[in-house]
């Protein structure tokens, strides 16, 4: 998969008081899935069985052992993966994940 864009997770990790654990976390995601060949949302589901898949493409993975949430939008046939949010639980609490 490409994934777009690290720059987002990078932004996140070094305003975070906890950057490094979420930095390594953010790290390991972002190699595995771009390693990864989602052809729908059930292979997500098979590689991160607590993802959550939403409508329009919309995917909310638990980072960090639950303390950070990522909101990716997944294209697919093109498989590519928009990054749409990173947060803690407070700020992905105050956001529309299905619009995001």
């Amino acid at each position: 998969m490409r994934v777009i864009a690290l720059r987002t997770l990078r932004h996140f990790w070094e305003t975070q008081p906890h950057g490094r654990e979420a930095e390594a976390a953010l790290r390991a995601w972002h190699t595995e899935a771009a390693r990864a060949d989602w052809a729908n949302p059930s292979d997500v589901k098979a590689q991160y069985r607590h993802a959550c898949v939403l409508k329009n493409g919309r995917v909310v993975f638990n980072i960090a052992g639950n303390k950070f949430r990522l909101v990716v939008r997944i294209n697919y046939p093109y498989r590519v993966v928009y990054v749409r949010f990173v947060g803690t639980h407070a700020q992905y609490d105050a956001i529309d994940a299905d619009t995001i």
